[in-house]
C-alpha cells in the first residue's frame, strides 16, 4: 500500500548501504530518493542513518524504525491473507528460508501440492547456511525457517523436529554395496564427494572424522546442490545425505543409500518453525502445517 512505501524506501537504504544503489533498485534517481529520505528524517526529529565517505549505515534510531518497519510489513501482509482468507480466495507469498539440505524433492513437492489447491499462492524460497537462516527471519526476510543442524536457535520458534540421520549414496556396484549399514572409516577408503563445511551433514562428518581420528578426503567440495546432483561420479565415489533429501527414484538410477552407524556419526536434527512471537501470514501458516504433518507421516 501507498503509505507504506517510505517504509520500503528506508529498506531498501539500510539493505544497499548506499542512497545511490538504493535507488537503482527502487528506479528512481538518488536525489529524489535523498529528499524522501531527509522528509522521514525531518518528520522524525532525528537522523536515521549515519552519513560516511562511502555510503550511510543505520545509526541506532535507525535501527528501531528498521525493526518497526519490518513489523509493519509483516503485519500488513499477515492481515491481506486474512482478509482473502475470508473471501474464500487463498492468496499471498509464502516465504521460506531454508538451509541447502531442505531444497530437495521433498519442499519442492510440498510447493506443488499447496499450489496445485491454492494457485493464488506464490512461493519465494531463500537458501540460507544453518548460522544464517534464524537472522534471516529475524530481518523478516521470510516467514517459515526448516534448517538442518541449525548453530543457535535463541529466536526460533519450533512448530516440529525431525531426526534425519547421514545416510551414504553410491553406485550398486560399489564394494560397499551389500553391507546394511556403514562405519565412517570404511566410507574415508574411497573418493568422497562432499558439501561444504557450511551445510550440517558436512559439519556432522568432520567432527565425528577429529573424533575418530580419520582423514575424509574430498575429490570433489561445492555448496552447490545442483552442481553435486549434475556431477557424473564414478562407480567408486561416494558422497552423503539425509533421508528427506534422497530422490525416490535413486534405485532406477543404479543407485542406492546406506546408512551410517550413528556411534561413528550421530544422527541430526531438522528444525521447523518461525520467529518467535511473530503472527505470520495464513497462507504461510497453513503451509507449515501441511509440511510438518507430511514430515510426521513420511519420515516421523
Amino acid at each position: 500500500m501507498r503509505h507504506l512505501l517510505p517504509y520500503k524506501y528506508v529498506e531498501e537504504i539500510a539493505k544497499a548501504g548506499s542512497i545511490r544503489k538504493a535507488a537503482e533498485t527502487l528506479a528512481i534517481t538518488p536525489s529524489a530518493l535523498n529528499r524522501r529520505l531527509l522528509t522521514i528524517e525531518d518528520e522524525l526529529g532525528v537522523q536515521i542513518f549515519e552519513r560516511l565517505p562511502v555510503g550511510v549505515r543505520l545509526n541506532t534510531a535507525g535501527e528501531i524504525l528498521l525493526e518497526h518497519i519490518r513489523n509493519q510489513m509483516s503485519d500488513m501482509e499477515r492481515v491481506k491473507s486474512q482478509i482473502a482468507d475470508l473471501s474464500g480466495q487463498r492468496r499471498g507469498t509464502v516465504s521460506i528460508v531454508t538451509s541447502p539440505e531442505l531444497q530437495g524433492s521433498f519442499l519442492a513437492g510440498e510447493v506443488l501440492k499447496y499450489q496445485s489447491e491454492f494457485p493464488g499462492v506464490t512461493f519465494q524460497i531463500t537458501q540460507k547456511f544453518r548460522g544464517e537462516v534464524e537472522q534471516a527471519l529475524i530481518e523478516h526476510q521470510a516467514d517459515i525457517g526448516i534448517v538442518y543442524e541449525p548453530t543457535k536457535l535463541a529466536d526460533f520458534q519450533t512448530l516440529y523436529n525431525l531426526v534425519q540421520p547421514v545416510y551414504c549414496i553410491m553406485e550398486k556396484s560399489h564394494p560397499l554395496a551389500a553391507k546394511k549399514s556403514l562405519r565412517l572409516y570404511e566410507c574415508a577408503e574411497f573418493p568422497l564427494i562432499l558439501t561444504d563445511k557450511t551445510w550440517g551433514v558436512r559439519n556432522l562428518l568432520s567432527q565425528s572424522a577429529i573424533r575418530l581420528g580419520i582423514n575424509l578426503r574430498a575429490v570433489i567440495q561445492s555448496d552447490s546442490r545442483g552442481f553435486l546432483n549434475n556431477y557424473g561420479r564414478t562407480s567408486e565415489q561416494l558422497s552423503f545425505d539425509i533421508p528427506i533429501n534422497i530422490p525416490e527414484n535413486l534405485d532406477e538410477r543404479g543407485m542406492l543409500a546406506v546408512p551410517i552407524n550413528p556411534l561413528d556419526v550421530p544422527e541430526g536434527f531438522v528444525f521447523v518453525g518461525h520467529l518467535k512471537g511473530r503472527t505470520i501470514p495464513v497462507a504461510s501458516a497453513r503451509f507449515l502445517e501441511q509440511v510438518t504433518t507430511q514430515m510426521a507421516g513420511q519420515f516421523g
